[in-house]
């Protein structure tokens, strides 16, 4: 079986892979921003139409399926990994994506997102992060910030929150990217890098909702603060943020610092370079961590190693014993051993 994904024959836009269905998210939701980026996203990958399969579990975010013209499947709660795992090793040909929220994928589904990701499954996951269930009406959730006040928390949640980034990067994952709602051009162009790595490509991306968490990640996304509170990581080019690019990261006594440069006799060549690249972790990691008030978020893609992928491993395992065997189809099989005929 062919795991290579066919091209169109012509030329797609976003109006191709927006269905006629109702987009039912409130006004105003993040998620019509990511929804916009994808329907972006689709025509530039190259890939014919009908060769995408877009999987969801439940939640708001888990509505996908419906607003995309492709092939989807909305499968249940938290399962949603488990079920693209099912689809891409049985037709290596399509190009499969996983539509989740942080409830979704973090709790209840938070051991089959450990596996697809170790797993290296050839798959783009986009986890929507608003740090609230959103669908259930307002709990607090895996990402959901210490001390805040939810339905399920009165007097400010006890339990300290999730890193999606940390955890993904800790279960051996090769690929990482991080993105705010309110840019969909970067997002699309996160996500464009997530459909061409080969394996799993977890994309999560800091979105709003304005009924039970509004202004959850405002400190990252305002106009007043965005400049000093992103850094927009690109391989190859120093690690600046602010205003004027005027702070960047150095890495001194084991950890990463803030610096400004002219500084203490900090210069443009001190600063880090980024490497998505690069198998060793250690720094993805440190800036997955990266969280206010020490440090900016880190955004973009944090991680993009390349490694072996599941399906592809099964595949050589198949291809060796047929090559090995003198059983080719079903009447071999069944000629085999010990017959008799009546």
């Amino acid at each position: 079986m062919s795991n290579k994904i066919p091209l169109s024959d012509h030329p797609l836009t976003k109006e191709d892979f927006l269905s006629d269905q109702m987009v039912k998210w409130c006004p105003g939701c993040g998620d019509h921003a990511i929804l916009s980026a994808v329907a972006q996203t689709f025509p530039r990958t190259g890939y014919a139409q009908d060769h995408f399969m877009v999987v969801s579990g439940i939640g708001c975010s888990s509505r996908f399926p419906y607003y995309v013209n492709t092939y989807g499947f909305h499968s249940i709660h938290g399962r949603a990994a488990a079920i693209a795992t099912g689809i891409k090793i049985t037709n290596p040909a399509l190009s499969v994506w996983v539509a989740t929220g942080d409830g979704d994928c973090t709790s209840i589904g938070g051991n089959h997102f450990i596996h697809i990701i170790r797993r290296n499954i050839d798959l783009t996951m986009i986890l929507f992060n608003n740090q609230i269930y959103g669908l259930t009406k307002g709990q607090y959730s895996p990402t959901t910030p210490q001390g805040t006040v939810t339905k399920t928390s009165p007097l400010g949640t006890i339990e300290r929150p999730c890193n999606p980034g940390e955890l993904v990067i800790g279960a051996k994952g090769n690929f990482f990217a991080r993105c705010v709602d309110t840019n969909p051009k970067l997002l699309s162009d996160i996500l464009l890098q997530g459909a061409q790595h080969k394996g799993t490509a977890v994309v999560e991306v800091l979105q709003n909702c304005m009924i039970f968490a509004d202004k959850a990640h405002a400190a990252i996304t305002s106009k007043e603060t965005r400049d000093d509170n992103q850094l927009i990581l690109e391989a190859g080019k120093p690690m600046l943020f602010g205003k004027n690019k005027e702070k960047g990261l150095i890495f001194e006594g084991g950890r990463l610092k803030v610096v400004t440069i002219g500084e203490n006799g900090i210069t443009l060549d001190d600063i880090l370079v980024h490497d998505p690249y690069t198998q060793d972790s250690q720094l993805h990691m440190m800036l997955a961590q990266m969280c206010l008030p020490d440090y900016p978020v880190a955004i973009g893609v944090i991680r993009a190693a390349a490694g072996d992928t599941y399906e592809d491993a099964i595949e050589q395992q198949i291809e060796s014993q047929k090559a090995k065997s003198s059983i080719h189809c079903v009447d071999d099989l069944l000629r085999s051993g010990d017959t008799f005929e009546i």
